[in-house]
């Protein structure tokens, strides 16, 4: 029984899966979205949010932290950087999984796992729809009050 085991093996070595992981968190990072399958995919979205934690908090040592999964400097420069302000305000869930169906070759089920915007979910696309509104309905007040 699998009792209390947090992370899937996937028929793999456990140096052959450290490799693998870091490769794609690495990818992810630097492309902002990847196509892999569901069990990876899950797997690769637990490390990268761990990583985009890590450049939220900043600091030297959580840089350390961070360069021991992701491969590359300028990607470790750009999670420190650009998404560490990006998601400043968002409090978790800076990835999503979004699944494609099952690969031709072996059948496989397929996802893409890809970086969510900056910010709460939605917010920006109903500040930007809300304020239109209210800028319209306080016009028309205004004007109906300048009228009176």
């Amino acid at each position: 029984m699998r009792h209390r085991q947090r992370s899937r093996k996937l028929g793999r070595t456990s140096s052959h899966r450290l490799a693998m992981y870091r490769n794609m968190v690495t990818s992810l990072l630097e492309h902002g979205r990847i196509e892999t399958t569901d069990a990876k995919a899950k797997e690769v979205r637990r490390l990268a949010d761990r990583m985009i934690t890590l450049g939220k908090k900043g600091g030297l040592h959580n840089r350390r932290r961070a360069l021991r999964i992701i491969r590359e400097r300028d990607v470790a420069a750009k999670v420190f950087d650009e998404y560490a302000e990006r998601y400043r305000e968002r409090p978790g869930g800076y990835t999503r999984v979004l699944k494609l169906g099952n690969r031709i070759g072996d059948n496989a089920p397929m996802s893409i796992v890809e970086l969510v915007e900056g910010g709460m979910p939605g917010a920006a696309a109903s500040k930007k729809k809300t304020s239109k509104k209210k800028a319209s309905k306080k016009k028309a007040s205004e004007s109906a009050d300048a009228g009176a």
